[in-house]
């Protein structure tokens, strides 16, 4: 089921705590869609957005995020700057993520503008797309070029938030419960980290 993915691959995004995540499943279109619909229900009223963005053989790539959170993400000035270099219509979130799907259709490589999507540090997407190998200071969920002190607490608290959601899915807790809602109060969240069925 698409929800055990979730739940698997995209814990810091259904807690509020990053814009997006990526996952690859291998479904038939048909119940990929039927699912994503169904879910979608649900995930809308939270703030998030489930959709397929490639499809490579038996394999779709399928992203997670929060349309609110990716706004003022791409709205950074040097996020701005990267887009505009490489032809994107800034401003407007929803195109912009059209067209990183369509780059992604269109070439076998993954668009390196792709971390401003998934919460990267802008001046890390920079640096990386400058020269993938020079001055890396650590690595993670992204190279980090800039603030090495910042990012390894921004990877600690995304495995934590995903060993915690992997442990209150063993315990049989719903996905529905375990999402951080736009709209819900900050103590749902911190009851995700520290209260009720999940302590650690």
């Amino acid at each position: 089921m698409l929800k055990n993915y979730l739940m698997k691959y995209c814990a810091p995004t259904l807690a509020g705590i990053k814009t997006g995540n990526l996952f690859s499943v291998r479904y038939t279109l048909a119940e990929l869609e039927g699912e994503i619909r169904k879910l979608n229900i649900f995930l809308v009223k939270k703030g998030l957005r489930l959709i397929p963005i490639r499809r490579a053989g038996k394999s779709t790539l399928v992203y997670l995020y929060r349309p609110n959170r990716l706004k003022k993400d791409l709205q950074d000035p040097v996020a701005t700057e990267i887009l505009k270099k490489r032809g994107y219509s800034c401003g407007n979130p929803d195109r912009c993520l059209a067209e990183l799907i369509k780059r992604l259709k269109s070439d076998d490589a993954f668009p390196h503008e792709i971390g401003l999507f998934l919460s990267y540090p802008p001046a890390d997407v920079n640096a990386f797309m400058r020269s993938p190998c020079e001055g890396v200071k650590c690595c993670g969920c992204w190279k980090a070029y800039d603030n090495e002190c910042e990012a390894k607490k921004v990877f600690d608290l995304y495995k934590r938030c995903t060993d915690i959601y992997d442990r209150s899915v063993q315990k049989g807790m719903p996905l529905e419960s375990l999402i951080y809602g736009d709209d819900d109060d900050i103590q749902h969240l911190i009851y995700i980290f520290q209260g009720g069925a999940y302590h650690e």
